[in-house]
């Protein structure tokens, strides 16, 4: 793929930047060591840089005694909670690889991915414990098992005080290096065992300058952190995004609509973060009033597309412009922005390439004019090593050149704005035509009734594929097929119309928001 085919930055990384996790912590902590990192939504508890620092140190010291060492993986199963946060930050700052498990995993994913990382401690949350130890009990390798409170003031085992943690064997650990695995992060994969992604430091504390830079984020800029820490959005944008500008959070224990305005004002929260649902949950809810919003300079959205309509909508309702963003696992989440600007976005549109190079290419691996629909491909010091214990995906993964293959559908306009309309998996082959579930969610989307709806291609003897939504319509209303299918008819033409309608109460989606549509599959099954 040639370079004059390709658009992007590298904003935010420089040669004078921290490259490792470790180093930011520890810039910051020299730089403002009484400057708030985290607090809580819920109490007046916080965590500030200086503390964090020592606090990592204490960590990495505690999992050395369980036996870790490092480059070891350490998994984590615990919800949010400042405990949780200092002991992600502190593992990777030990030069430990840490592996957030994802709390919505069914029971089997959730051992394989404890069997599969290799892990040599967990950390659970004492709900997990008997899960986790019954787990890990008929592993081949000794595991230790550390039970942790995630709003606890520590580890069991941890130093109290202000002290360092045994300073003479801290100092005896060398910090780890930009190319060491920082992060062991299992994909969510619609079909089959998540795949384990591995990022490094230098690619996590890339994406922290890049995020920053992008969202010209500054030392005064707190960000209200509802989503889950096992997912990367959460991993890079609220908690390792804020090292890099020196900002904070606030970090509520889970997400909720009813509250969601009162924690952002009660904590002086500047921005927020969140996904395409919870845009759609609070549009539903009551309007907050003006003083629980007006300090909000912006909303960043990501993981998955957010519909035009849900933009418009919020934007209109809480007076928030909101910056369209997106990444993968694979990328440690970011790999495009809109700009700041809001005469300078574009509705639909993913943004362009933020602190890397992105370009589309052809199923034989060519880049493609703009305009023109094809795979996104992604390259630079964002993406990842590769796929833990599988080369056989990770070569799959990459171009013979060294570009990422996103496995997302989309094209990108004349400007280098970048436009998603699904997975290639989820692309739906009608009498050989492709056709774009998105686009029949948008145009469904724009009916009174619908608040959410979600396309996938359905088996047919006929035409190879035919169109099947799932429609979750808003609270109060009604809706017959037959309404719905004259809508269609009109909105997308004849042959673009459903063929088939299932009104359901929710759409499966994995831990990001994002739908996974080959999920609904049997829904359609006679």
């Amino acid at each position: 793929m040639n370079a004059e085919n390709t658009v992007g930055t590298t904003t935010g990384a420089t040669s004078a930047a921290p490259e490792t996790v470790h180093a930011l912590i520890e810039h910051q902590a020299r730089l403002q060591p009484h400057a708030v990192y985290a607090r809580a939504t819920e109490n007046e508890r916080h965590l500030g840089y200086g503390e964090l620092a020592r606090g990592c140190r204490n960590v990495a010291a505690v999992l050395r005694s369980h036996g870790a060492r490092p480059g070891d993986t350490v998994s984590v199963v615990m919800p949010n909670g400042l405990l949780t946060l200092r002991l992600l930050l502190g593992a990777m700052h030990g030069g430990f690889c840490v592996n957030p498990v994802n709390l919505l995993s069914q029971p089997e994913q959730m051992r394989y991915v404890l069997a599969h990382s290799d892990c040599r401690v967990v950390c659970v949350a004492p709900e997990w414990e008997a899960r986790v130890r019954d787990v890990v009990q008929a592993f081949d390798r000794p595991v230790a098992v550390i039970v942790a409170d995630p709003e606890g003031d520590a580890l069991p085992g941890e130093m109290d005080g202000t002290d360092d943690a045994d300073d003479t064997t801290e100092s005896a650990v060398p910090p780890p290096a930009p190319g060491d695995v920082a992060l062991l992060m299992y994909t969510s994969g619609t079909t089959g065992m998540p795949k384990g992604v591995m990022l490094t430091q230098r690619n996590l504390a890339a994406n922290a300058h890049a995020i920053s830079a992008e969202h010209e984020l500054r030392p005064s800029d707190r960000v209200l952190a509802v989503l889950p820490l096992y997912h990367i959005n959460a991993f890079t944008v609220t908690m390792l995004a804020p090292l890099a500008h020196g900002g904070s959070l606030a970090m509520p224990p889970k997400f909720s609509a009813g509250r969601f305005w009162a924690q952002a004002t009660h904590t002086q929260c500047s921005w927020i973060n969140v996904v395409p649902t919870m845009v759609s949950y609070l549009l539903e809810g009551p309007k907050p009033p003006l003083a629980q919003t007006v300090a909000i300079r912006f909303c960043r959205s990501a993981s998955a597309a957010l519909p035009p309509e849900h933009h418009r909508a919020f934007e209109q309702m809480f007076g928030i412009g909101i910056v369209e963003t997106m990444g993968l696992t694979e990328t440690a989440a970011p790999s495009f922005s809109n700009p700041m600007d809001p005469a300078a976005r574009k509705l639909g549109s993913v943004g362009r390439a933020s602190g890397c190079m992105a370009g589309v290419v052809d199923a034989q691996l060519a880049a493609v004019p703009d305009g023109t629909t094809g795979e996104l491909v992604i390259r630079g010091p964002n993406v990842m090593l590769g796929y833990y214990k599988n080369d056989e995906a990770t070569r799959a993964s990459f171009t013979p050149d060294g570009w990422l293959r996103t496995g997302d559908l989309g094209h990108r306009d004349e400007d280098g704005f970048f436009f998603v309309t699904g997975r290639i998996k989820e692309l739906i082959i009608k009498g050989g035509e492709n056709i774009a579930p998105r686009e029949i969610d948008e145009a469904l989307l724009q009916h009174p009734a619908v608040l959410e709806a979600a396309a996938v291609g359905v088996p047919d003897r006929h035409y190879g594929q035919e169109i099947g939504v799932c429609i979750v319509l808003r609270e109060g209303f009604a809706c017959t097929e037959e309404e719905l299918r004259a809508f269609s008819a009109t909105a997308l033409g004849r042959y673009k119309a459903p063929g088939h309608y299932r009104f359901v109460t929710d759409l499966p989606r994995g831990p990001s928001g994002k739908v996974q549509r080959l999920k609904l599959l049997p829904l359609f099954q006679a």
